[in-house]
């Protein structure tokens, strides 16, 4: 079965497009969690952060970028919530990358991501630290 994402970008299944360029499509989701609610996609099929390229990620940052204040304008929003699910621990329902777009008024039930989790884990000062040490050993390499 072919990607959901993929078939919108090609035309093949309607949806109502907000923004289109050469790498990018941007269209309101069907299942909004807000009026407004947009989802942003590269053209080019990446399941997760990882699998696209930094110049896809640029070009989708950026038409996030340019639609954000937009929606929120129209929506009569001063926020919104920027998210990326980069895999389906993490909720992603489509196996494609993208990035909503949630326009935000103050007490819409909404929250920051903090709130997504009951418990918090309890992480120490030196497990940070060692953390932060794996980290920039691996990503330098």
């Amino acid at each position: 079965m072919e990607c959901i994402f993929c078939q919108i970008a090609e035309g093949a299944i309607p949806n109502v497009t907000l923004w289109e360029d050469d790498e990018t499509l941007a269209f309101l989701d069907i299942r909004p969690l807000r009026p407004g609610h947009a989802l942003v996609i590269p053209k080019t099929h990446a399941a997760r952060l990882a699998d696209a390229s930094p110049a896809s990620m640029q070009a989708v940052m950026a038409t996030v970028q340019r639609l954000t204040p937009v929606i929120t304008q129209l929506t009569g929003s001063t926020d919104a919530t920027i998210a990326i699910h980069d895999g389906p621990a993490a909720g992603q329902e489509v196996p494609h990358l993208h990035v909503h777009i949630v326009p935000r008024q103050p007490g819409d039930g909404g929250g920051p991501i903090h709130a997504l989790f009951d418990r918090r884990s309890s992480v120490s000062s030196e497990e940070m630290h060692d953390f932060a040490i794996q980290v920039q050993q691996l990503v330098a390499q």
